[in-house]
């Protein structure tokens, strides 16, 4: 396969929130572990020429390949070693992704395995033609905003966006961007990009793309999977 574009899955959980053995990545969701699920959504996707880059923390290299050979897992990808932080861990996948300069390189969480295919086309398509997108969902929930005194103020949810993954740049642009200083005012990809001087494209996300955090996001997972949604 000639190498078009790139997909960068990060997946360095340590599963403190489920209070488990197991890292949520390598939870089973309907049998497989999630990782292998978000893997399978992007070697559906149809994408031209996407290699897989998956970024794992060192630790659970030699785990992954145990689940790999138990589940007879064989899309073909590649491994990178985390970093401490996301930050690091993607600049990692960058280091061997090998999407040329004039492609595009996706950044995905590990643990949003129900990602639609539409999605995925959308933000890349996008990509290709702006730069930098990104997929967003309406916020339902009212929200306020605290001010230093420690009163709070309504903000109009019409104003505002939910942010997902994957989060698509073109290539050059990203490698760019990803050589600046770690700043704590990097909450995702498109904030590295937009520091660097770069507009982010907003492209219409899906309530389904769940982000696995929390026991009962399994559940939900599993629900939405058996409805057909994923």
């Amino acid at each position: 396969m000639t190498i078009e574009n790139s997909v960068i899955i990060v997946a360095g959980g340590r599963g403190t929130r489920f209070g488990g053995p197991l890292p949520k990545q390598f939870l089973e969701l309907a049998g497989r572990p999630v990782l292998m699920r978000t893997i399978e959504a992007f070697a559906a996707a149809g994408i031209s020429g996407l290699e897989i880059v998956v970024v794992l923390p060192p630790d659970q290299h030699g785990l992954w390949r145990d689940l790999c050979c138990k589940h007879g897992f064989s899309v073909p990808h590649v491994v990178a070693g985390g970093g401490a932080s996301r930050f690091e861990s993607v600049r990692n996948g960058l280091r061997i992704a090998q999407a040329p300069d004039d492609g595009v390189i996706a950044v995905h969480d590990g643990v949003r395995p129900l990602v639609p295919q539409s999605v995925i086309g959308r933000v890349m398509q996008a990509a290709r033609l702006s730069g930098a997108a990104i997929p967003v969902v309406p916020v339902t929930d009212s929200v306020r905003r605290l001010d230093a005194g420690g009163a709070s103020h309504a903000v109009p949810r019409s104003q505002l966006r939910a942010v997902q993954t994957p989060q698509a740049f073109s290539a050059a642009l990203l490698r760019q961007a990803y050589r600046t200083e770690p700043s704590s005012d990097f909450t995702d990809d498109a904030s590295v990009v937009e520091a660097a001087g770069h507009a982010v494209t907003l492209v219409d996300g899906d309530p389904v793309n769940i982000k696995i955090t929390h026991p009962a996001d399994i559940a939900v997972a599993e629900i939405l999977m058996r409805n057909g949604r994923s």
